[in-house]
Parts: structure tokens; C-alpha cells; sequence
């Protein structure tokens, strides 16, 4: 997870670079949720505003899981509201 939220921030700092100083100047809060499989994690990335950061992190393989597995998916930072509107509903990890 730790791998998708970096990733996420980095694009955020190149998309919003005034939002991604914000998250940094606020606590870089950061919030983990679940979906149930790997279908519904690219269901939730489609319906997500084009501009809001978002990576999808495939594995690599080094440990028990296979290489190329998709294993989570960073959000934002955003406004939390908005986020809200997509991750609000989810269970926390």
C-alpha cells in the first residue's frame, strides 16, 4: 500500500502541486479502505474524476505473490469530500 499512496502523491504533485503541498503542510493523512476483488477496484477507478491522482500498483513478484498481480490502488490527495464521494461507503481495512 505504501507503493500506491508515494505513487499517487507523485502524481499529484505534478497534476495539483498546490494540493499535494497542502496534504504535506496537513499531516499526509492517509486512510485504508478495501473492495471486494479486483474488478470492483477498477470499477471505482473508472468512476473517478479524470484530474484526481490515482495508481494502480501491480506486484513485482518479489514475495509469495505472482508477478503482475494488481494488489491495490492509491487515491489523492484531493479535497476530502470529493474523495468521500468515492471511498465514503467503503470498509476500513
Amino acid at each position: 500500500m505504501a507503493h500506491a499512496a508515494v505513487e499517487s502523491f507523485r502524481l499529484a504533485e505534478k497534476k495539483l502541486p498546490a494540493v499535494a503541498k497542502e496534504w504535506i503542510a496537513s499531516g499526509m493523512a492517509k486512510i485504508v479502505v478495501y473492495v471486494d476483488d479486483e474488478r470492483a477496484l477498477f470499477k471505482l477507478k473508472e468512476s473517478l474524476p479524470s484530474n484526481m491522482p490515482k495508481a494502480v500498483i501491480t506486484d513485482a513478484g518479489r514475495t509469495v505473490i505472482a508477478p503482475g498481480t494488481v494488489t491495490c490502488m492509491g487515491i489523492g490527495p484531493y479535497e476530502d469530500e470529493e474523495l468521500d464521494q468515492y471511498t465514503g461507503k467503503l470498509k476500513l481495512v
